[in-house]
């Protein structure tokens, strides 16, 4: 058998065949790791932090150069933009991103506030898109950050918006992610969430920010993605759009959005259910 390919029982259960590819856990966890990293970091770094030597990894880091997943500077690696790239040529992604780019930027323009989507991934929620305010200030969030889930207008209707199951699974998984946000009302939460139709609620993170967020839905009427407005008031301007006028315009754009991804017309109702 293949050196690189092992097969091991998961404990616990002994009828259970788990397959492990050292190799490439290794190549990913030299690609999380400088993710996650704010500036390069050479071989010594890379192995240091995954606890392995030089030569463990030194294979991995090359065939990752090659292939133009990291880049080698004054011998220190970073990560280039192909990961973001393959993630946008994925067919669910790309044509969510193609649907939402004008209807973003015509939501921003109106309010005159920035706007963002966000989609769940393992606990978390990644921000896949943004539209900064057309003025040039307010608050905006960085394309590829991770947000929160439980405590978050986004998160919370990225959770509403799921069936029973999957809302359960994505809410242990995000609890294991932030036990520290645990609730025990967090169904209750959610169910008026899901009745309302979207979330609107003062931030928990930033003080002074509002957050107004709707669903987008698939066929199936499940949440994809987010689309969110971080309503910063502008106490300059003396015709600022209310939270109210926020709620109903991305609404609008989120009701669109969805028919676009091909949610049908009653689950487009007000987002109701």
């Amino acid at each position: 058998m293949n050196a690189d390919l092992r097969i091991a029982k998961r404990s616990g259960d002994p009828d259970t065949i788990t397959y492990s590819a050292p190799a490439l856990e290794k190549g990913l966890d030299i690609l999380e790791l400088l993710c996650r990293s704010e500036t390069p970091l050479s071989q010594k770094d890379i192995a240091g932090n995954l606890g392995r030597s030089v030569s463990e990894i030194y294979r991995m880091v090359t065939c990752l150069v090659e292939r133009g997943y990291l880049a080698n500077v004054d011998e220190k690696y970073h990560v280039t933009t192909k990961l973001f790239e393959l993630a946008h040529v994925n067919t669910p992604t790309h044509r969510l991103l193609y649907e939402a780019t004008h209807l973003m930027q015509k939501l921003s323009g109106e309010l005159d506030q920035s706007c963002h989507l966000t989609v769940y991934n393992q606990g978390r929620q990644v921000v896949v898109s943004k539209v900064d305010a057309p003025s040039g200030m307010g608050f905006s969030i960085r394309v590829g950050a991770e947000l929160d889930v439980l405590i978050s207008a986004s998160g919370r209707v990225l959770l509403a918006f799921q069936d029973k199951e999957t809302r359960g699974m994505r809410v242990a998984e995000s609890m294991r992610r932030r036990p520290d946000h645990a609730d025990p009302q967090i169904d209750t939460i959610l169910d008026a969430v899901r009745a309302r139709g979207f979330e609107s609620i003062h931030s928990v993170q930033v003080r002074g920010l509002y957050a107004v967020s709707f669903p987008i839905l698939d066929s199936q009427g499940r949440a994809i993605a987010a689309l969110t407005v971080p309503y910063a008031e502008r106490i300059d301007q003396v015709h600022r759009k209310s939270i109210a006028t926020v709620e109903e315009l991305l609404g609008v754009t989120a009701r669109d959005l969805s028919a676009r991804m091909g949610a049908p017309a009653a689950d487009q109702n007000g987002f109701t259910r």
